[in-house]
Parts: C-alpha cells; sequence; structure tokens
C-alpha cells in the first residue's frame, strides 16, 4: 500500500484585553484571548466536498518535519514570522482513495505562534478563519483533526501556566 508523509502546524495568535494601548494599573492585568487559524479548502478528487483544516503539505525530498511545517505555512498563508513551541509534536494518520488505490497517510503536526493577523492564502484555499478553540472546534471537518487542536489546546494552557 502507498504511504504519504506530510507536515503542518496548528497556528495560532494571541489577543490582548484590554488593547495594549490603554495604560493598565498593575493590579489588573490584562487578559489573553487565543486565537486558531484554519483554512478553507476546496473540493477535489481526494475530497469530494469543502473542508476546514489546518495548514499541512507534503514532505519534500530533503526536508525534515518543521522545514515542512514552516515552508507550508508561509506558502499556504504568507505568514513568515511563526515561531514554534517547544515540546509539542503531534501526528494522524488515515486512509483515502486516490485513483483507485488506498494511500495511508501520515501528518505530523507542530504548534507555531504568529504575531501576525492578516493571512494570504494560496490558490489552493477559498479563505480562512482565526477562531476560538470553541468555535474552531466547531468549524473542523475531521474528527482527528479536532483531536489535534484539543491536544495543542490542552498543551498551551499547561505550557502558558508553566512558563
Amino acid at each position: 500500500m502507498p504511504v504519504e508523509r506530510s507536515a503542518g502546524a496548528i497556528i495560532f495568535r494571541k489577543d490582548y484585553y484590554p488593547p495594549t494601548t490603554l495604560h493598565i494599573p498593575p493590579s489588573r492585568p490584562k487578559k489573553v484571548k487565543i486565537y486558531y487559524l484554519l483554512l478553507h479548502y476546496p473540493s477535489r478528487a481526494k475530497a469530494p466536498r469543502q473542508y476546514w483544516d489546518l495548514p499541512k503539505g507534503h514532505i519534500e525530498k530533503g526536508e525534515d518535519e518543521i522545514e515542512t511545517a514552516r515552508r507550508e505555512v508561509e506558502e499556504e498563508t504568507g505568514l513568515k514570522d511563526i515561531e514554534f513551541i517547544e515540546g509539542f509534536k503531534e501526528w494522524m494518520e488515515y486512509f483515502f482513495k486516490w485513483k483507485g488505490k488506498n494511500i495511508l497517510k501520515f501528518v505530523t503536526f507542530y504548534l507555531a505562534e504568529t504575531k501576525t493577523k492578516d493571512v494570504k492564502v494560496s490558490f489552493e484555499h477559498l479563505g480562512y478563519e482565526w477562531l476560538t478553540y470553541q468555535e474552531a472546534l466547531k468549524k473542523l471537518t475531521f474528527k482527528n483533526a479536532k483531536e489535534i487542536l484539543k491536544k495543542a489546546n490542552d498543551y498551551l494552557k499547561n505550557y502558558a501556566t508553566a512558563s
């Protein structure tokens, strides 16, 4: 059975409330709100309907997974300032049919932060949205992507309290 390998990232950004332009007394700390980036994919041969998913793509010859994740995020979103969060690495596997053959696909995901809000999606996508965790969980099409997002969100909560 043919096997494909890909890598991608769960991209997040932080918004601070109240906005950082206001003077906040030290007794009243700012609140952080996390947003996750989802991409809207068109229907095609591998996926006969439109869907929402995380940025990812094929590992090219000579690349490692982190290099692939960084390249794919930049190609698909225009984001260049992503910073990977140390210690998070998850993977999923699934089957799909291509030209009558079953393909086994492995995708490795990393967690990465950006400070950039504006995204320029590639020709491969219909659009994007920055969503809170609960909104993103509802919007993601596939169960395995929801599970990866849950692991990333849990890790981020634990990472934030540990650092």
